[in-house]
């Protein structure tokens, strides 16, 4: 019996391998399969969780709050940019019609496009804190509002990525998370060594008693950036590292793929906000 033959493998073309090339990387799991799911649905509710409260219409985020970040009446009235008074009597006017961001608009006390700027940092600042990690139950329930009414709708892909990435920019900025809770007590400033005015504020701030968040409460600042701060300020000598901060954390997965460029004006100039806090010295 002739012996069978086997061809031999074609030639390799430049560029390729006889190898299996692997395929495309799986993409990370979701920062909140519910929050997903919802936004598929085209929910209108409350997502409840442990650490805040997504407010959805239609799917979108239009609203956050979480015991660990500023409201946004903290940002408008502690930044200077409205009177108490003026925020109070949205408050007692808004009502079930959820209108209190349109009579602040209406009245002439804010403008718009200022009001949508402010009140979308706060949409993600509290987002970031309401979708960590938790083992507590999370719970919708539908067609819950906020009295705030609906400022600028945010899709809930772009939330789940911006958490992602925000919790990327922690760990990059020095990986000890215990900072995060612990008051801020600043060390002597390293020889040679000078922050920006952000940061100097801040440093004047810490007492050694306050924490982070309430800093962030009492300078009228975003807790996120604050933290952020705060990380940077000790990754540089300028803060204590807590002694029980033994182990960094481990990288977080990858972020999902960058949000596309957006037209819509008042979203870039917020982005272009973001961006000049984060990469001040």
């Amino acid at each position: 019996m002739t012996p069978a033959v086997t061809a031999p493998p074609p030639p390799a073309t430049p560029g390729t391998s006889s190898e299996t090339a692997p395929g495309p990387a799986a993409p990370p799991p979701p920062v909140s399969p519910m929050l997903v799911r919802l936004a598929a649905e085209g929910a209108t509710g409350a997502l409840l969780r442990d650490h805040g409260t997504l407010y959805l219409v239609d799917g979108d985020v239009v609203h956050a709050e979480s015991p660990a970040a500023p409201a946004v009446d903290v940002l408008l009235t502690a930044g200077g940019r409205l009177p108490r008074e003026s925020w109070d009597e949205a408050v007692d006017r808004a009502g079930p019609p959820r209108a209190g961001a349109r009579l602040l608009v209406d009245s002439g006390r804010l403008p718009r496009g200022e009001l949508e700027i402010c009140h979308l940092c706060a949409v993600f600042d509290a987002a970031f804190f309401a979708l960590s990690p938790t083992s507590g139950p999370t719970r919708f329930r539908y067609g819950v509002g906020h009295w705030f009414g609906t400022v600028r709708p945010v899709p809930a892909a772009a939330v789940e990525r911006e958490t992602a990435r925000r919790r990327e920019l922690l760990v990059a900025a020095w990986p000890y998370a215990s900072v995060d809770t612990a008051p801020v007590v600043p060390r002597p400033a390293p020889e040679g060594r000078a922050v920006g005015t952000r940061k100097r504020a801040l440093l004047d701030a810490a007492d050694g008693r306050r924490t982070p968040a309430e800093l962030a409460r009492l300078l009228g600042r975003p807790a996120f950036h604050t933290l952020l701060d705060v990380r940077r300020l000790a990754a540089a000598g300028f803060v204590e590292t807590p002694p029980a901060a033994t182990t960094p954390h481990s990288p977080p997965p990858a972020s999902p793929t960058p949000l596309p460029p957006v037209a819509d004006p008042d979203i870039a100039l917020l982005r272009r906000l973001r961006d000049a806090l984060e990469a001040h010295p």
